[in-house]
């Protein structure tokens, strides 16, 4: 087996998928007792501080370099879009199942693939195509209770 290089965005993305099944089930444990938007921030926070941490301790937060006004108003909308996400996430999970919500969660797959098609023109092969459809499909057999 090649070792594993984490210069490759396949490790992110699997590290990114494990990290967030735990926060499903970190997350639907911790709101349990108290208001789920208290949750979030107190969750946001917790983040903010950790990226914080990892800046400071990396040399990065000192000489991030220049930014623009595009990258501003795009991680503006991204980080607003981000904490929708994470409210509803948390409602979510307070009123129901975390089997139930992190499945219908992850319908955000289908729709990054739909949108980066539309806005940013890319074209998922027809094996890529297929995998969304059995996401969907998925997500769907999952959330629709018999």
């Amino acid at each position: 087996m090649p070792p594993i290089s984490f210069s490759s965005w396949q490790v992110w993305a699997v590290l990114s998928a494990v990290f967030a099944a735990l926060t499903a089930i970190f997350a639907k444990i911790g709101v349990e007792d108290i208001n789920s938007d208290l949750a979030t921030l107190i969750r946001t926070v917790v983040v903010l501080i950790a990226l914080s941490l990892v800046l400071y301790a990396s040399g990065r937060i000192a000489h991030p370099g220049p930014i623009g006004a595009k990258s501003w108003l795009f991680l503006l909308l991204s980080g607003l879009g981000t904490g929708a996400s994470w409210l509803c996430y948390f409602r979510a999970l307070k009123l129901g199942p975390a089997t139930l919500v992190a499945p219908i969660d992850k319908l955000s797959v289908v729709l990054v693939a739909l949108f980066g098609v539309v806005f940013l023109g890319e074209r998922p092969s027809l094996n890529g195509w297929l995998g969304i459809a059995l996401i969907s499909a998925g997500a769907v057999l999952i959330a629709v209770r018999r």
